[in-house]
């Protein structure tokens, strides 16, 4: 084994924070139109064909209790280099496809079954993916829960994985006058040059602030805070999911017509939804500020570790107490253009990249207590997750609809992703089953929120 094998530092803490109430795996539900009864199971025996070709699904986690090859260089500094106690990838040798690819029987309400299926954590003994095919009780239509671990894939590559069983598609290749030549590879060592060490330790400084800055950030994040009670529960390990699915072109409209980015109408629209589903169950939402989370990838291509997370965030409260929704969408813009002149590497939101100084037995041994602390750094989880714009589809069978859904943080009730495929955008919600029964008014709130919005911004 190399050090090329290894978790890096961000996917060994989501293997180590998990446990079987919070599992840290990603979802997306896909409906596809079907032509016949049978393109569920028609659909199955291909997601199994296809799977047994694709090297990323053999990959299975396992622990690492002793040292690597020698003369190897570490690609995430000197806390990657204490590998004893961490985990690395490495091909199943005993992979079976049929293990991983399930067949259901027929269900009349996606959403519903994929709620179940997400609350069960994956067998962490062999490579940590399921697809669950649930054919539709009309016939007409079947759907496809993905299933992946966070310390396999991120939502980049998960979606990269999915791809790969389903129908090729022919992407046209890039214009030549827009093809960017490769930069040369640096070249790797075990040992740094000495005259470079004055570099290394003013880099070594840099990183030390930027810990302490972050560390600082998140603690003064915690002071006022306004969220709600809806927003956090104890631990009950059940999951209910739902999903809305938004007109693209409405959301370019409300862009359009005051300025700011898609991404900000989306979070805008997050938050007066909250608005309106607090308000309807009774919670209220006069003053309510919560704190969301919006991971950021920092990932560089042609990385020593291409499959592993690297993500930052940018923190930013929510302005559900704001009864006006173009001060809504306002306050959005203005948090999401602080957090970008900070940059991803600044501020409370950046609290992953941490994970990086912290030695692999330390990942090991403290999982369960930074899986605790989520809730003191964040109310609510709000990421995006990208899709590519040309239609896919299995075993000729068009995807029609496409829900992600991210993992739910310790102490928190609620998670909430978000795709944009063929023209419209679709909103993942997850759940604590038992402390959000009404997650389908949550739902609903969103495509109201939209109504309001294009009214508000149209003359």
């Amino acid at each position: 084994m190399t050090s090329d094998d290894l978790l890096a530092p961000l996917d060994l803490a989501f293997w180590n924070i998990e446990s079987e109430r919070h599992p840290m795996h990603l979802g997306a539900l896909g409906v596809f139109t079907a032509h016949s009864p049978t393109a569920g199971a028609h659909a199955a025996d291909l997601l199994a064909a296809r799977a047994a070709a694709v090297p990323g699904l053999r990959m299975r986690i396992r622990d690492v209790w002793r040292p690597l090859a020698p003369g190897r260089s570490f690609p995430f500094g000197a806390g990657a280099s204490l590998a004893f106690g961490g985990a690395a990838r490495e091909p199943d040798p005993g992979f079976d496809p049929l293990d991983h690819v399930r067949l259901h029987a027929p269900t009349a309400d996606f959403q519903a079954a994929a709620g179940l299926l997400m609350e069960r954590p994956l067998e962490r003994g062999r490579p940590p993916w399921e697809a669950h095919v649930l054919p539709g009780g009309d016939g007409t239509s079947f759907a496809v829960l993905f299933k992946f671990h966070h310390a396999l894939a991120d939502g980049l590559r998960a979606l990269t994985l999915a791809a790969a069983v389903l129908d090729p598609v022919d992407v046209p290749p890039p214009s030549p006058s827009r093809t960017r030549p490769r930069r040369p590879e640096p070249p790797r060592g075990p040992l740094p040059d000495v005259r470079a060490l004055p570099e290394l330790l003013r880099g070594t400084l840099s990183d030390a602030r930027r810990a302490v800055g972050i560390g600082a950030s998140v603690a003064c994040s915690g002071l006022d805070v306004r969220s709600s009670p809806a927003l956090t529960s104890k631990p009950s390990g059940t999951r209910r999911t739902a999903g809305a699915v938004l007109d693209l072109d409405d959301v370019h409209r409300v862009r359009k017509a005051v300025g700011g980015t898609v991404n900000d109408v989306l979070i805008a629209l997050v938050a007066g939804a909250l608005r309106r589903w607090l308000d309807e169950r009774g919670d209220g939402s006069e003053g309510v500020a919560p704190r969301a989370l919006i991971p950021v990838s920092t990932r560089r291509p042609r990385t020593a570790h291409p499959q592993g997370n690297r993500l930052s965030g940018y923190l930013i409260r929510l302005p559900v107490g704001e009864h006006d929704a173009l001060r809504r969408l306002g306050a959005v813009r203005t948090a999401m253009d602080r957090n970008k002149d900070a940059g991803p590497h600044r501020g409370a939101g950046a609290v992953a990249l941490l994970a990086d100084h912290v030695p692999a037995l330390g990942h090991r041994l403290g999982g369960p207590l930074a899986a605790q602390a989520a809730r003191l750094w964040f109310d609510i989880l709000v990421t995006s997750v990208p899709l590519p714009s040309l239609g896919l589809t299995l075993g000729g069978a068009p995807l029609a609809e496409v829900y992600p859904y991210a993992p739910l943080a310790h102490g928190h009730s609620l998670a909430i992703a978000v795709s944009t495929y063929r023209g419209a955008v679709h909103y993942g919600l997850v759940a604590d089953a038992e402390a959000v029964p009404d997650l389908d008014r949550l739902a609903h709130a969103l495509t109201d929120e939209t109504r309001t919005l294009i009214k508000v911004c149209t003359p």
